[in-house]
């Protein structure tokens, strides 16, 4: 499965961006998708996943009540809604695929990072 990941930019401190990331084969109903991020000299952070058949949702901490996941099954493609964007949420923001039930993975597909600047 490639993963394709865009909608990353610049925006101001409180603003929203909306990820998407679309797959380039079926997304079977097992797998889970996911978005992490990675800011310069972090480590990678789970930022959100959603159970491809169900839709059960999972957030990081970092993220609860301001970021949305869905999921088109229709278009194979997975959103992240970003609202009240903080410069903590700068970073390299990645979509994932995972085959376990644990939504901590491990993740084994990835797609490339597109960036997100949130500037005061």
């Amino acid at each position: 499965v490639q993963l394709q990941a865009s909608g990353g930019g610049l925006v101001q401190t409180g603003g929203s961006l909306r990820l998407s990331c679309v797959a380039s084969a079926r997304i079977f109903s097992s797998y889970l998708m996911g978005w992490f991020r990675q800011a310069p000299g972090k480590e990678r952070e789970f930022v959100a996943a959603i159970r491809w058949s169900s839709g059960r949702i999972y957030y990081g901490d970092s993220v609860k009540g301001r970021f949305t996941i869905s999921r088109d099954r229709a278009e194979n493609t997975v959103y992240l809604q970003m609202n009240s964007l903080t410069s903590e949420d700068t970073a390299d923001y990645y979509c994932a695929a995972s085959t376990q039930v644990d939504f901590t993975g491990p993740y084994v597909y990835w797609g490339q990072g597109t960036q997100v600047t949130v500037s005061s």
